[in-house]
């Protein structure tokens, strides 16, 4: 039997000041599946991405990639790339070549590979043209896919992204899509716009204070739309 790529173990997490994020999370992810995370604001799907990304450690449970029990943050930062919901806190170098290169050149790769890791990076983005441009005088779409890019140039197994959608037009929220679709990724997607998220993920997970209720794909799926959602 084929192991899971991602799988969560009754993950917890509560955050200093008492509130509890996460209450006994557990699903796990094929390779290759696209999967979308709803529900209302503080149900926690944000600090799961966190979790999943090595930003915080959660309180109790485990994470598990292709198999093994992840041991720690180094482990989970070199398979997963976790895209935030804001570009700018991910864009700071002079130019997008710049942004998309500096996770390669720390990982210790320089000259021609490289460059290609940067060329493919953002071609897979569609945004090989913005390649010279200056990070901060983008716009909403073009940062988006700046970002993207930033963290697919470090060969993520697994790509996590916090509402990618926020903030672009109809046309630029196609174009994303389409993008993100032709990804090779495992993808987990954090959002509120179901119609969107649709077009990009092949199943959906429905949270409540930290916890799964739906789940589309386990036949654990409420007979009458979720009150939080409307699946």
């Amino acid at each position: 039997m084929t192991a899971l790529h991602v799988e969560v173990r009754d993950l917890h997490y509560r955050y200093p000041d008492g509130t509890k994020a996460l209450d006994g999370i557990s699903f796990g992810i094929r390779r290759g599946e696209s999967v979308a995370i709803v529900g209302g604001n503080g149900a926690g799907k944000s600090t799961l991405l966190w979790c999943l990304g090595g930003v915080i450690v959660p309180d109790e449970g485990s994470l598990w990639l292709n198999g093994s029990p992840v041991t720690g943050r180094e482990s989970l930062r070199r398979w997963v790339g976790l895209v935030f919901q804001h570009p700018d806190d991910q864009l700071f170098m002079p130019t997008v070549e710049e942004d998309v290169a500096f996770g390669p050149l720390n990982l210790g790769m320089t000259g021609e590979a490289c460059q290609q890791v940067v060329r493919q990076a953002l071609e897979s983005m569609g945004a090989g043209h913005l390649r010279s441009r200056p990070s901060h005088r983008l716009s909403g779409g073009e940062k988006r896919r700046a970002a993207i890019a930033a963290v697919l140039s470090m060969s993520p197994e697994i790509l996590l992204l916090d509402e990618p959608y926020a903030g672009l037009d109809p046309q630029g929220r196609g174009q994303l899509a389409t993008l993100l679709a032709g990804l090779p990724q495992t993808r987990i997607v954090v959002g509120h716009d179901l119609a969107w998220l649709r077009t990009v993920c092949d199943r959906t997970l429905v949270f409540a204070d930290g916890r799964v209720v739906t789940d589309s794909a386990s036949g654990r799926i409420q007979p009458s739309p979720c009150p939080l959602c409307g699946l």
